[in-house]
């Protein structure tokens, strides 16, 4: 396939081919990379921009490219034949000890031969090109830097690379500001931009307003690439706050009580979702929308059986929690739905010292088809998500403490009452199959990625397959 290039300086067509062997062999390897499982058997182009000259002690890229893997996935596996990545591509004559870890290889032959190209996020210098773009608006080849003009960017504010393990990568700036830089990246209008302005529209200080945001318009260069896409966005850091994963955890093992701060974040969630469904539209789900929603459950529990043959014995318990839904639908019950966070759970929730919980991440389940992220849903689908995390913290403890996490799930849906009069367990039918739903994808992901892990969700699923849930 013909490259694509978008050019800040001249950038040389042989790019790709100087770095088409080291990246079958690093891109894999990276915690973002949606493939793994499959060989990557080329790569083509979409955008080449160069920020920093190659022909200086430094080079930095900002590549757009394609993986193309086998068409049809391991047993198990998300099919993603051709998934667009966003990569940094530092070039220097050497790596400093300190930049080791970012290794991407020593380039043999093109443009490139006898340099050493790293990941430039793990670089003070890239990491400060991209802050100046965003304070200054830039728009360098096909990239679109832009900001709200009523937020202040400081200049000469110092990165470092955020090490913990995510889906995405994330610079924070002088524990000011946090970039968010999307790793797999899709054309369109991405969830975790969209939402978060709305949010911030309607005054919602449940979620941190973006305040810059970075996006690829290939549209004046290529017919191929009608859609911007969205790489990054920049939000206040919020300094001190702590993950809502590892507080729970940090209170299990001291084996204190978690439930005042679960019930504190059944009112901030319920006030995002409350925010949410003033600012975008909402639509009921009558048995036609239904009906595919719970056929969809249940060829996900199919096709978790065929990969962790586990499930089986409990596949005919955990169906009647999807056949129940289909059938109070079709007695004319119906429900109200909107947009909503899409992936919610305790790692997507930072408490300030103050004790306030904010929300992040909206971008959704990234296996998902982008369209169906969009999609409006019932705001049970995130509750659920958020039991099934209290479960998790729980049953990752040792020993496991399942009434730590019974009572952190009634203080949620209490809370959440509290916040919009609306409590969860009035609509058990419908929380029991998306609750179902997700430990059926918690199996096969931990199955997947953790083995060591599964015990964690096969305990629920052994519990859902018999009984109900709250």
């Amino acid at each position: 396939m013909a490259e694509t290039v978008t050019e800040s300086g001249t950038t040389s067509p042989g790019l790709l081919a100087s770095l088409d062997p080291l990246l079958r062999e690093w891109l894999p390897r990276q915690r973002w990379f949606a493939g793994k499982g499959r060989p990557v058997t080329g790569f083509s182009l979409v955008a080449a921009t160069e920020l920093l000259p190659v022909s200086a002690r430094l080079g930095l890229y900002h590549v757009l490219v394609r993986a193309h893997q086998p068409s049809v996935p391991v047993p198990g596996a998300v099919a993603h034949p051709a998934d667009c990545y966003q990569l940094l591509i530092g070039v220097r004559e050497a790596l400093p000890p300190r930049l080791a870890p970012a290794l991407i290889g020593h380039v043999a032959r093109g443009p490139l031969a006898g340099r050493t190209v790293y990941d430039a996020l793990h670089d003070t210098r890239p990491a400060e090109v991209l802050l100046e773009a965003l304070r200054s608006r830039a728009r360098i080849g096909g990239l679109r830097f832009d900001r709200d003009p009523h937020q202040e960017i400081r200049p000469g504010l110092v990165p470092r690379m955020v090490t913990a393990e995510q889906s995405n990568s994330s610079v924070v700036y002088g524990d000011t500001f946090i970039l968010k830089l999307l790793r797999r990246v899709v054309p369109g209008v991405n969830p975790d931009l969209e939402l978060p302005l709305a949010l911030a529209r309607e005054g919602c200080a449940r979620v941190p307003a973006p305040t810059a945001w970075i996006r690829a318009d290939l549209g004046e260069i290529s017919a191929d690439h009608p859609e911007p896409y969205v790489l990054g966005v920049l939000q206040p850091f919020l300094q001190g706050a702590a993950d809502g994963w590892e507080l729970a955890l940090r209170q299990l093992a001291k084996h204190e009580d978690f439930s005042a701060e679960a019930r504190a974040l059944g009112r901030a969630t319920a006030e995002v979702h409350t925010a949410l469904a003033r600012a975008l539209p909402t639509v009921t789900l009558g048995h036609a929308q239904v009906e595919p929603l719970a056929e969809g459950m249940r060829e996900r529990l199919d096709a978790a059986v065929q990969a962790v043959p586990a499930l089986r014995p409990h596949a005919p318990g955990l169906r009647t929690a999807f056949d129940a839904l289909s059938a109070l639908a079709a007695e004319g019950h119906t429900w109200t739905a909107q947009r909503v966070h899409g992936d919610l759970h305790l790692g997507q929730c930072l408490r300030a010292p103050s004790g306030d919980w904010s929300v992040i991440d909206f971008e959704g389940e990234p296996a998902k088809p982008m369209a169906e992220r969009r999609m409006p849903q019932s705001a049970v689908r995130d509750v659920a998500g958020m039991l099934r995390s209290f479960d998790y913290a729980a049953h990752s403890a040792d020993p496991p403490d399942p009434d730590w996490a019974h009572a952190c799930r009634s203080a949620f849906c209490t809370g959440y009452a509290e916040a919009c009069g609306r409590d969860p367990r009035t609509e058990p039918v419908l929380l029991r199959a998306y609750e179902t739903d997700k430990a059926v994808y918690e199996v096969l992901y931990e199955a997947r990625h953790r083995p060591d892990w599964l015990p964690v969700p096969m305990a629920a699923i052994e519990r859902y397959a018999t009984s109900d849930l709250i």
